[in-house]
């Protein structure tokens, strides 16, 4: 959460941000609940503190090499209707930044 907090940081200067947006995805190994206590630690006293943290869930999705079948699924270890466990991942593994809701307060 300090990496995203810190690039917050940057991309939003001096600007007061209200709402941070990221998207997780089921595959990326992070816990959700971690990222929010996370959050409230690493914005405390920063452009940040107060912010709120939208957190979009993003499907994990992977298609089958020996087929072609494409699907959602729940762990790393679903195989094909096919049978096989020949896997790649389409999506699932992101975690990053959508985007900042801020004021101006020029």
């Amino acid at each position: 959460m300090k990496g995203i907090v810190d690039a917050a940081l940057r991309c939003a200067g001096t600007a007061k941000v209200v709402t941070i947006r990221i998207e997780v995805g089921r595959l990326a190994g992070v816990a959700v609940e971690a990222l929010r206590f996370g959050f409230a630690v690493c914005t405390r006293d920063t452009t940040l503190d107060g912010a709120s943290l939208d957190i979009v869930e993003i499907a994990a999705r992977m298609r089958c090499r020996a087929c072609g079948h494409e699907a959602d699924v729940d762990t790393w270890c679903s195989g094909c209707a096919c049978g096989s466990f020949d896997r790649d991942v389409v999506s699932g593994q992101e975690l990053r930044i959508k985007d900042l809701e801020v004021l101006d307060v020029s």
